[in-house]
Protein backbone atom coordinates (compact mmCIF):
# COMPACT_ATOMS: atom_id res chain seq x y z
CA UNK A 1 0.00 0.00 0.00
CA UNK A 2 1.53 3.39 -1.00
CA UNK A 3 2.51 5.79 1.77
CA UNK A 4 4.50 8.94 2.51
CA UNK A 5 5.70 10.83 5.58
CA UNK A 6 5.00 14.43 6.55
CA UNK A 7 7.85 16.01 8.51
CA UNK A 8 8.75 19.49 9.68
CA UNK A 9 12.54 19.77 9.75
CA UNK A 10 14.83 22.77 10.13
CA UNK A 11 18.44 22.92 8.96
CA UNK A 12 20.17 23.94 12.21
CA UNK A 13 23.35 25.03 10.44
CA UNK A 14 21.31 27.49 8.38
CA UNK A 15 19.54 28.74 11.54
CA UNK A 16 22.93 29.31 13.16
CA UNK A 17 24.19 31.11 10.04
CA UNK A 18 21.10 33.34 9.92
CA UNK A 19 21.47 34.32 13.59
CA UNK A 20 25.18 35.06 13.14
CA UNK A 21 24.53 37.17 10.03
CA UNK A 22 21.78 39.11 11.81
CA UNK A 23 24.11 39.77 14.78
CA UNK A 24 26.81 41.06 12.40
CA UNK A 25 24.33 43.31 10.64
CA UNK A 26 23.28 44.85 13.97
CA UNK A 27 26.85 46.02 14.53
CA UNK A 28 26.97 47.87 11.20
CA UNK A 29 23.45 49.35 11.08
CA UNK A 30 23.24 53.08 11.73
CA UNK A 31 19.85 52.95 13.48
CA UNK A 32 21.32 50.60 16.12
CA UNK A 33 24.28 52.84 17.03
CA UNK A 34 24.26 53.44 20.77
CA UNK A 35 21.49 50.89 21.30
CA UNK A 36 22.44 47.72 23.15
CA UNK A 37 20.94 44.86 21.23
CA UNK A 38 21.80 41.24 20.71
CA UNK A 39 20.56 38.06 19.08
CA UNK A 40 21.61 34.69 20.48
CA UNK A 41 20.76 31.10 19.63
CA UNK A 42 20.41 28.34 22.21
CA UNK A 43 20.64 25.16 20.11
CA UNK A 44 19.96 22.88 23.06
CA UNK A 45 16.68 24.59 23.94
CA UNK A 46 15.88 25.47 20.29
CA UNK A 47 15.33 29.12 21.21
CA UNK A 48 16.46 32.40 19.63
CA UNK A 49 16.75 35.19 22.21
CA UNK A 50 16.30 38.83 21.22
CA UNK A 51 17.39 41.63 23.57
CA UNK A 52 17.14 45.36 22.96
CA UNK A 53 17.63 48.33 25.27
CA UNK A 54 14.89 50.29 23.47
CA UNK A 55 11.42 48.79 23.09
CA UNK A 56 10.79 50.61 19.81
CA UNK A 57 13.82 48.92 18.18
CA UNK A 58 12.65 45.38 18.94
CA UNK A 59 10.48 45.29 15.80
CA UNK A 60 13.50 46.30 13.70
CA UNK A 61 15.57 43.62 15.40
CA UNK A 62 12.91 41.00 14.64
CA UNK A 63 12.73 42.22 11.03
CA UNK A 64 16.50 41.84 10.56
CA UNK A 65 16.31 38.26 11.88
CA UNK A 66 13.33 37.36 9.67
CA UNK A 67 15.10 38.74 6.60
CA UNK A 68 18.13 36.56 7.27
CA UNK A 69 15.92 33.49 7.82
CA UNK A 70 14.16 34.08 4.50
CA UNK A 71 17.46 34.51 2.64
CA UNK A 72 18.67 31.25 4.15
CA UNK A 73 15.54 29.37 3.03
CA UNK A 74 14.10 28.81 6.50
CA UNK A 75 10.32 29.07 6.69
CA UNK A 76 8.99 31.72 9.08
CA UNK A 77 6.21 29.28 9.96
CA UNK A 78 8.77 27.35 12.01
CA UNK A 79 9.13 30.33 14.39
CA UNK A 80 6.86 30.67 17.40
CA UNK A 81 7.05 34.11 19.01
CA UNK A 82 6.60 34.35 22.77
CA UNK A 83 5.50 37.46 24.68
CA UNK A 84 7.75 40.51 24.88
CA UNK A 85 9.17 40.66 28.41
CA UNK A 86 10.27 43.82 30.18
CA UNK A 87 13.81 43.78 31.49
CA UNK A 88 15.81 46.24 33.57
CA UNK A 89 16.08 49.92 32.58
CA UNK A 90 13.32 49.98 29.96
CA UNK A 91 14.93 47.24 27.88
CA UNK A 92 12.95 44.34 26.46
CA UNK A 93 13.58 40.75 25.45
CA UNK A 94 11.69 38.17 23.47
CA UNK A 95 12.09 34.46 23.01
CA UNK A 96 11.46 32.81 19.66
CA UNK A 97 11.05 29.05 19.68
CA UNK A 98 12.27 27.26 16.55
CA UNK A 99 9.90 24.38 15.93
CA UNK A 100 11.51 21.25 14.57
CA UNK A 101 9.42 18.13 14.22
CA UNK A 102 5.66 17.80 14.39
CA UNK A 103 4.26 17.88 17.92
CA UNK A 104 1.33 15.66 18.90
CA UNK A 105 -1.05 18.65 18.82
CA UNK A 106 0.06 19.74 15.35
CA UNK A 107 -0.08 16.13 14.19
CA UNK A 108 -3.71 15.94 15.31
CA UNK A 109 -4.45 19.18 13.41
CA UNK A 110 -2.91 17.70 10.24
CA UNK A 111 -4.92 14.51 10.65
CA UNK A 112 -8.10 16.55 11.21
CA UNK A 113 -7.44 18.56 8.03
CA UNK A 114 -7.08 15.30 6.08
CA UNK A 115 -10.32 13.90 7.57
CA UNK A 116 -12.30 17.09 6.89
CA UNK A 117 -11.26 16.97 3.22
CA UNK A 118 -12.68 13.41 3.03
CA UNK A 119 -9.76 12.10 1.02
CA UNK A 120 -9.37 8.34 0.61
CA UNK A 121 -6.27 8.16 2.80
CA UNK A 122 -5.57 7.42 6.44
CA UNK A 123 -3.03 9.17 8.64
CA UNK A 124 -1.23 8.19 11.83
CA UNK A 125 1.20 9.99 14.12
CA UNK A 126 4.59 8.31 14.43
CA UNK A 127 7.03 10.06 16.77
CA UNK A 128 7.66 13.52 15.20
CA UNK A 129 6.11 12.78 11.81
CA UNK A 130 2.76 11.85 10.31
CA UNK A 131 2.50 8.83 8.01
CA UNK A 132 -0.22 8.90 5.36
CA UNK A 133 -1.30 5.72 3.54
CA UNK A 134 -3.75 5.24 0.71
CA UNK A 135 -4.85 2.72 -1.90
CA UNK A 136 -3.25 4.46 -4.86
CA UNK A 137 -0.68 7.11 -5.68
CA UNK A 138 -3.24 9.64 -6.97
CA UNK A 139 -5.01 9.82 -3.60
CA UNK A 140 -1.68 10.51 -1.90
CA UNK A 141 -0.81 13.24 -4.41
CA UNK A 142 -4.22 14.85 -3.83
CA UNK A 143 -3.53 14.78 -0.10
CA UNK A 144 -0.12 16.45 -0.60
CA UNK A 145 -1.74 19.20 -2.72
CA UNK A 146 -4.39 19.72 -0.03
CA UNK A 147 -1.81 20.01 2.75
CA UNK A 148 0.39 22.40 0.75
CA UNK A 149 -2.65 24.67 0.32
CA UNK A 150 -3.37 24.52 4.07
CA UNK A 151 0.24 25.02 5.19
CA UNK A 152 -0.32 28.67 6.23
CA UNK A 153 -3.58 27.81 7.98
CA UNK A 154 -1.92 25.04 10.00
CA UNK A 155 1.11 27.29 10.72
CA UNK A 156 3.46 24.40 10.09
CA UNK A 157 6.20 24.11 7.45
CA UNK A 158 5.81 20.64 5.96
CA UNK A 159 8.12 18.46 3.91
CA UNK A 160 6.81 15.38 2.17
CA UNK A 161 9.15 12.44 1.79
CA UNK A 162 9.73 8.71 2.10
CA UNK A 163 7.23 8.06 -0.69
CA UNK A 164 6.77 4.29 -1.03
CA UNK A 165 4.76 2.10 -3.34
Amino acid sequence: MPSFDITSDVDWQEVDNAVNQAAKELITRFDFKGVKSEITLDKKEKIVNLFCSEEAKLDNLRDVLQTKFIKRGISLLSLEYKEVESAFGGSVRQKIIVQAGISKEKGKEVMAAIKVAKTKVSASIQDEKVRVTGKNRDDLQDCIALLRAKQDELKLPMQFGNFRE
